[in-house]
């Protein structure tokens, strides 16, 4: 009895935890799903807005312009699909883990039940029972054997009880895991036509750059890069910053900090900014001991900006797909605080992944090189 008691608990746990995991990652499939469908919205709109340009033979400058915010957005999505490809890849894992044991734990239960089923009947074809209780040598030796009789019956319930809630779970694990094979299947689908899509603007909005004369490519890269940039930002964050002791021990003499994308690469450095590339999913990382004074989403290309303040100083992070720090946070140096994000290059139309990092001092007429930060 105890030993069903005992096998029965265990059961229970290993469905408890596998539910919870699956329920937490359902939650967060949710989530998921939330966000491809805005970026499924946004697109829509977008594409109705490239559609009435072309229509009412509109600027072909806005019009790259919409079709470059187009990729970068289709580039997105993908990005957030393959998340929920690989969110249920892993309930898919954990499905079939539970059910392993689940087989594991039946087969042993079923192949116990069976030895007790064949012993039961040995013994009731003998005859034995009777004989097991007419052998006793009182009263009270026949109770307590028919009690051991009683109990070996109830155990043989109990094992049937057993075998029948597994087999009910292990139906339930099995439908669960086909549900999620399907739409695993769906979700790639889904990516392959994405990326079919992507090909297609990308294909589309090199054609049309290709028309455009030398003087205006050069032009449309340069307002582009205009919208990049985050001087916008700063006068406010230097108000917010003024007085601020986070990270204080900053200064423009401070060197030897690591680069702010992790097996990143400085494409180009601009004063007091730097373009750094990287690989896709790349970790961002704080270059110093700060605060985070403000996160911003980008509206050019629905990316993240993030401020941080050491001192009086600021280092500024554009374009990360995502963001693990909340504003107002301490933060430490190389600590984690997003991932890069993809960008495209609107003279080309090619995608890579890279932030533009900046650093700012407190004084506008103060010089800052982003080239010095990281000299050893």
């Amino acid at each position: 009895m105890n030993e069903f008691k005992h096998t029965l608990i265990t059961l229970l746990l290993l469905v408890a935890c596998c539910t919870t995991a699956l329920a937490q990652n359902a939650e967060q499939l949710k989530r998921q799903k939330e966000k491809i469908e805005r970026l499924e919205r946004e697109i829509a709109r977008e594409e109705a807005n490239i559609q009435k340009l072309r229509k009412s033979k509109s600027s072909a400058k806005e019009c790259i312009r919409r079709v470059a915010r187009q990729i970068s957005n289709r580039n997105r999505l993908i990005e957030e699909t393959e998340k929920e490809r690989d969110m249920l890849a892993s309930d898919i894992r954990k499905a079939d883990e539970t059910m392993g044991k689940l087989s594991t734990s039946l087969e042993a239960n079923r192949r116990q039940y069976a030895v007790m089923v064949r012993e039961a009947y040995r013994n009731y074809q003998h005859n034995n029972f009777l004989t097991y209780l007419f052998a006793s040598k009182d009263f009270e030796q026949m109770a307590r054997k028919l009690t051991i009789l009683r109990e070996m019956s109830a155990a043989r319930r109990n094992k049937m009880e057993e075998i029948n809630t597994e087999n009910a779970e292990l139906k339930k694990q099995l439908e669960l895991l086909t549900e999620r094979k399907a739409s695993l299947d769906k979700v790639s689908e889904k990516l392959t036509g994405e990326r079919q899509k992507l090909q297609r603007e990308i294909n589309s909005a090199r054609a049309s750059i290709q028309k455009l004369s030398t003087s205006e490519r050069r032009a449309l890269s340069r307002k582009n890069s205009r919208e990049q940039e985050l001087n916008s930002a700063i006068a406010e964050m230097r108000r917010l910053t003024k007085g601020n002791k986070e990270g204080a021990s900053f200064s423009r003499k401070t060197t030897g900090l690591k680069l702010p994308v992790v097996g990143g690469n400085v494409k180009r450095y601009m004063g007091n900014m730097a373009e750094i590339t990287g690989a896709k999913g790349a970790k961002v990382i704080t270059i110093y001991t700060g605060k985070v004074v403000d996160i911003r989403r980008n509206r050019i290309n629905n990316h993240f900006d993030v401020y941080v303040a050491h001192g009086e100083y600021i280092s500024t992070y554009a374009n990360l797909s995502s963001v693990c720090v909340e504003k107002g946070a301490k933060v430490e140096r190389n600590q984690q605080i997003g991932t890069i994000g993809s960008s495209l290059d609107i003279s080309t139309m090619n995608l890579d992944y890279r932030i533009i990092f900046g650093i700012y001092p407190p004084s506008e007429s103060t010089q800052m090189n982003a080239r010095d930060c990281f000299r050893k």
